[in-house]
C-alpha cells in the first residue's frame, strides 16, 4: 500500500477518503490521530490492522457536536457538566452507549469512549464526513504516539492509506474519565487534571 500525503488545505479530499472507508492519519490537539469513518466495519478492521492493535480494544469516537454525542451515548447530568466544561478539548469520556449501536463499534462492550477535539480542522472534517470518526493515536501498538507527520510515517508508512502532514498541538494523549455507571473514575490523567475534574463535579 502507498501512503498518500496531503496538507490541511486538502480537507475535502481527506473527507472523501474517510467516507470511502480509508484509514487516514492527521494532527490533533493532543498527539497525531489515526482515523476511519464511524459506521464501516471493514474500515475499523483496517485501522486495527494498521496499528497491530489487539482486536478486543475498542477505538474511541470523535464527534463535532453535543448532538452527535447524544446520538450514540447516554448523557448523565455529571457527563453533561464535564462535557460543557472540557469539550472541545483533550478530554475523553467513557459513557453508556445507546442500544442501537452495532456491537463491532465497541467490541461488544456496553460503553463507548467519546471526545470532541479542540481543533478546527478535525471538527470541520467530521462535519464534512457527516458522521463521527473512530480515532486512536497514530502509532504501532505499544510504541510512542507520533507528534509530527514524519514521526508517524516512520511507524506507519505503507500501512495506512493517507496522512495529513503537520504537527500535533499537544505533548500527551487526552485525559480519560469513566462516567458510565454513576461514579466518576479517572482512567488516564492527561492535560486535564483530577483536581480540575473534581472542581466541576463539586460545584
Amino acid at each position: 500500500m502507498k501512503t498518500e500525503q496531503y496538507e490541511i488545505k486538502d480537507i475535502e479530499t481527506v473527507a472523501n477518503l474517510l467516507k470511502e472507508g480509508k484509514v487516514v492519519a492527521f494532527p490533533t490537539d493532543t498527539v497525531y490521530g489515526l482515523a476511519c469513518i464511524y459506521d464501516n466495519e471493514e474500515a475499523l478492521k483496517a485501522l486495527k490492522a494498521c496499528k497491530i492493535r489487539p482486536e478486543e480494544k475498542p477505538i474511541p469516537t470523535m464527534v463535532s457536536s453535543f448532538r452527535q454525542m447524544e446520538e450514540i451515548a447516554i448523557m448523565s447530568e455529571e457527563a453533561r457538566d464535564l462535557a460543557e466544561e472540557f469539550m472541545p478539548g483533550a478530554f475523553t469520556m467513557v459513557l453508556k452507549k445507546n442500544e442501537n449501536l452495532p456491537d463491532y463499534l465497541t467490541n461488544g462492550l456496553d460503553t463507548i469512549g467519546i471526545r470532541m477535539p479542540d481543533d478546527d480542522f478535525i471538527l470541520h472534517l467530521i462535519d464534512l464526513c457527516e458522521k463521527p470518526l473512530l480515532v486512536t493515536s497514530a502509532n504501532l501498538s505499544g510504541e510512542e504516539p507520533g507528534k509530527t507527520g514524519e514521526e508517524v510515517l516512520k511507524q506507519l508508512d505503507g500501512r495506512m492509506d493517507a496522512i495529513v502532514m503537520g504537527c500535533a498541538k499537544g505533548d500527551s494523549s487526552s485525559t480519560i474519565v469513566d462516567v458510565s455507571d454513576g461514579d466518576v473514575r479517572i482512567l488516564r490523567e492527561g492535560p486535564i487534571s483530577e483536581k480540575q475534574i473534581m472542581k466541576v463535579l463539586h460545584k
